[in-house]
């Protein structure tokens, strides 16, 4: 019996995340992001308190979970939102718009559940051209340092960036 050299499958599914995900979740932002990811801004909101599972999602090829992005509901200034992040591809999957694709499916279910905004720390380019905006300089403030700069917004609601003044933190 001969073997074909077939081109692997990709199996990609996109699930919502539930408990039996958290260890492997914690694995792939520890691979992306290092031992240092618990100090920065953003993760200091997120251990305020729980995200949002229903809004938070995997990415699994052939079963195996591959990539995730987590959603925390957030008051930012006077906006009812949600911070986007971490959002983790392991690194045998980069480069194939999963990352992407997880970004628009947690933007699309924030709005369903009426989100007023999705609030990200991240790399402009990367994020500009998939629906978010810079916020204005300075205008939030988070618990621990940040590059005002990388603070960006899907507005959602009415009259978003105007609102977008003050702290940002968790929220029930």
């Amino acid at each position: 019996m001969h073997k074909h050299n077939l081109q692997p499958k990709h199996e990609l599914v996109y699930l919502t995340e539930d408990a039996s995900h958290d260890g492997v979740i914690e694995l792939i932002n520890a691979e992306a992001f290092g031992p240092g990811r618990h100090a920065r801004a953003a993760a200091r909101i997120r251990e305020q308190g729980p995200h949002d599972r229903s809004l938070s999602f995997v990415c699994t090829d052939d079963g195996e979970t591959i990539a995730s992005v987590r959603m925390t509901p957030v008051l930012a200034g006077g906006v009812k939102g949600h911070l986007l992040g971490p959002l983790a591809v392991r690194p045998s999957h980069k480069n194939q718009g999963i990352g992407r694709e997880l970004v628009r499916i947690a933007i699309e279910a924030a709005r369903r559940k009426g989100s007023e905004a999705v609030i990200l720390v991240g790399d402009p380019p990367y994020y500009c051209p998939l629906g978010f905006e810079k916020v204005a300089y300075n205008a939030l403030e988070f618990p621990g340092p940040v590059d005002p700069a990388r603070v960006l917004v899907v507005p959602i609601a009415e009259d978003v960036h105007s609102r977008l003044k003050g702290t940002i933190g968790w929220r029930d």
